[in-house]
């Protein structure tokens, strides 16, 4: 715990210090004796600090995964059984014989899906068990969104907002007839699955490892491409989020918490935002000279704006508009599973080669993965998108003011 916490402080200092050098090129290009080369050296120093910043956090989410695993219980930790055993050695072993070609592969390779596309391998149930359990240790958005399995290409749900929930009638009476209630206004929310694919390269002595360390590659590098791909998908459907004005002040968060939700909405809400916007917020000061964000009681690792969780999410994953130089950071807050729903349709595959896609020529094989998913806004008054370039500390109210 004292290395997390270490690492955690220097992560937020070297924000405060990107901020810091953001506020001086800012200066540096209003001032009339612009100086290229001091400003030059400015910009060098803050790319290296952005550096710097980013594998801090990289190395905090590394570290709290590992103290997560040595604080487990020996008793919580179930060791595969023999079925589960027999569908991980009998993958690799489709695996391997897919990438040497293997006729016994031609009906699995050549199957078509629901959604008229060729299969592949299709990675077990299983096996994407330990591929989501490792997706949750990347800045993935999926664990904030409502996800929904589904078995069809396509389909249809009906959502009721918040809003249109209204109060049953009062009876005047033991003997008052009882009226019809009025109908609620509901949205269909259509889905259709997409495919998303991705592809690496690997070299063909990957055929010769063990089993457990062919499923373990497999997992994290698919794992990293579903976190990226399905984060993208969920930014898009979080921007149909109704656009609050730019924010400025520690009051217009504060309003922003206050009165941009419906109250049952805002009980289960969240602030999210990137490291550079966590960076700048982690600097603003009420009157009192106490910090907007404060980390919460119960888990010093969390931190809080006005009693609220605020989410970071890696400038990777959840990058921010407007120029190098004037950076605009995002600052969402609501609910985001009543918000967004990613269908999920669960069947991911695998393709190879060691033919094609220059694959021959480098003695190396092609590995394509295929997911299927769609994100679609489900109640866009669940959750709205705010931005900034600064926030300005408190004020303390002025006499006339106060009268």
């Amino acid at each position: 715990m004292p290395n997390i916490n270490k690492i955690n402080d220097a992560w937020v200092t070297s924000g405060q210090k990107v901020a810091d050098l953001d506020s001086k090129i800012s200066a540096a290009l209003l001032d009339d004796k612009f100086d290229k080369e001091a400003f030059a050296s400015l910009k060098d120093n803050r790319d290296t600090e952005m550096a710097c910043r980013d594998l801090l956090k990289e190395q905090l989410d590394v570290e709290r995964k590992a103290q997560e695993i040595a604080n487990m219980n020996p008793e919580d930790i179930t060791p595969l059984n023999d079925n589960e055993e027999e569908i991980k050695n009998k993958f690799v072993k489709d695996f391997k014989d897919m990438i040497r070609h293997d006729p016994r592969l031609n009906a699995v390779t050549s199957a078509t899906a629901d959604d008229g596309h060729a299969a592949g391998l299709t990675i077990p149930q299983d096996i994407q068990t330990a591929i989501h359990t490792l997706v949750r240790q990347y800045d993935s958005l999926q664990q904030y969104v409502n996800v929904e399995s589904v078995s069809t290409p396509t389909g249809s749900r009906v959502f009721e907002k918040w809003s249109d929930i209204t109060p049953l009638a009062s009876l005047d009476d033991d003997s008052a007839k009882i009226g019809d209630n009025d109908d609620p206004q509901l949205t269909l929310i259509k889905y259709a699955i997409k495919r998303y694919a991705g592809i690496t390269t690997a070299t063909n002595t990957l055929l010769k490892d063990t089993a457990e360390n062919i499923l373990a590659w497999l997992s994290n590098w698919i794992a990293k491409k579903v976190v990226v791909t399905r984060n993208q998908a969920i930014i898009g459907a979080m921007n149909n989020a109704p656009k609050k004005p730019t924010l400025a002040t520690f009051d217009d968060i504060k309003d922003m918490e206050n009165t941009s939700v419906d109250p049952a909405v805002k009980q289960t809400s969240i602030f999210l935002t990137n490291t550079s916007g966590f960076a700048q917020l982690a600097k603003v000061k009420d009157v009192e000279g106490r910090y907007l964000i404060q980390p919460s009681v119960t888990n010093p690792e969390l931190y809080m704006i006005g009693g609220k969780q605020i989410v970071v999410i890696s400038d990777r994953w959840l990058s921010s508009v407007g120029t190098k130089d004037t950076p605009v950071y995002p600052l969402y807050f609501g609910d985001l599973k009543q918000a967004v729903t990613l269908f999920d349709r669960e069947n991911m595959s695998l393709y190879t080669t060691d033919v094609g896609g220059g694959a021959f020529e480098t003695d190396t094989t092609k590995i394509r993965v295929i997911d299927r998913f769609d994100v679609q806004p489900t109640d866009t008054e669940a959750f709205v998108a705010g931005s900034f370039t600064a926030i300005a500390d408190q004020q303390a109210p002025t006499p006339a003011a106060s009268k």
